[in-house]
């Protein structure tokens, strides 16, 4: 019997010892693809900023730059077709897309509220300010 839980024992260590050390050279591995990842999909985004940032002033965009108004969130941007002229034809919403990227959820909710023309112009009028008030003055 002892025999036996000796050998049990010595099983369940050894299966320990190859376990930790499949993880000791599996794990770096698994964490320096993982950064890598991270990397090569923060560029991708920061290119994809930069881009949305300068498509106001490529070739291929077919407005007027000075039309252009960008909100970045939910669409990029927003063009006042012929506004600079003094002849507004048309508003636009603009969704910049670089490579493979898709609309999120939230692109897409705005988007089906455009088409179905669920848009309107709502005008706040802030409050009249009035003057500041004067500080107090102290009397020693």
């Amino acid at each position: 019997m002892d025999n036996s839980i000796l050998t049990l024992v010595l099983g369940i260590g050894i299966g320990a010892i190859i376990a930790l050390l499949c993880v000791a050279m599996i794990a770096p591995r698994y964490t320096r693809n993982t950064r890598k990842n991270a990397v090569l999909q923060s560029r991708a985004v920061s290119r994809g900023q930069m881009y949305e940032q300068l498509v106001p002033y490529l070739p291929e965009f077919q407005f007027n730059p000075k039309d252009a108004q960008f909100l970045g969130r939910p669409v990029d941007f927003v063009v006042f077709d012929g506004l600079d002229d003094g002849d507004l034809r048309r508003i636009v919403f603009v969704e910049v897309k670089t490579g493979a990227s898709k609309l999120t959820p939230r692109e897409r909710l705005v988007r089906d509220a455009i088409r179905d023309g669920r848009v309107e112009w709502t005008q706040i009028r802030a409050p009249e300010l009035s003057a500041p008030p004067r500080p107090a003055r102290i009397s020693r």
